[in-house]
């Protein structure tokens, strides 16, 4: 992997994240909570779209909505696992 590539992930990550945690109030993760949040958002809304068919145009953009999707999801399972 490229440190461009690793770049990209981390930038990708904290938008993700970050945009995730106002949507799914009451997780404040900080920069580096919202990275990793945003990175494993990303891998699961890209392993979940690919098993639907679905995807958006293609880019960086796709990829934040994506990541965005993804960590909003593994944030609502999250607070469902905490509340139990």
């Amino acid at each position: 992997m490229s440190a461009e590539t690793l770049i990209i992930w981390i930038i990708v990550g904290a938008v993700a994240g970050w945009l995730a945690g106002l949507v799914v109030r009451g997780f404040g993760f900080g920069l580096l909570g919202n990275i990793i949040v945003g990175i494993l958002g990303a891998i699961l809304g890209g392993w979940l779209f690919g098993a639907i068919g679905f995807a958006f145009m293609p880019g960086i953009i796709n990829t934040i909505i994506t990541a965005f999707i993804g960590a909003v999801i593994l944030l609502l399972i999250v607070r469902v696992i905490k509340r139990a």
